[in-house]
């Protein structure tokens, strides 16, 4: 990853309503969520959840997809992996401190 795509997606997440849908996606996994769904998990209100779902898309590490009338989003696990793995790149002195397993979803 690029060092803007870093900052793009960290920026994403240093907002606690991004990173609470972050973090629900990432928990529903591949099924991903609709808008309705996280309104419901979350108690956010709509507009603002659109907002927001909007930041993370736009930084990578939220997909869209349309489905019949219902829009699914799922969190972007290989962007989010790349993001892990950037900023744990030069831990431990560059020795695995964690089997590869692990580190990644």
């Amino acid at each position: 990853m690029e060092e803007q795509d870093i900052v793009r997606s960290l920026a994403a997440l240093a907002q606690p309503v991004r990173l609470q849908v972050f973090r629900a996606l990432v928990v529903a996994g591949p099924a991903g969520l609709t808008p309705g769904a996280l309104v419901e998990a979350l108690d956010v209100q709509a507009t603002s959840l659109s907002f927001h779902l909007k930041e993370l898309t736009h930084s990578g590490l939220v997909t869209q997809e349309r489905s019949g009338r219902n829009l699914i989003y799922r969190a972007a696990f290989e962007r989010m992996n790349a993001l892990i793995g950037y900023l744990t790149e030069n831990c431990c002195q560059g020795e695995a401190c964690l089997p590869q397993a692990a580190c990644a979803c």
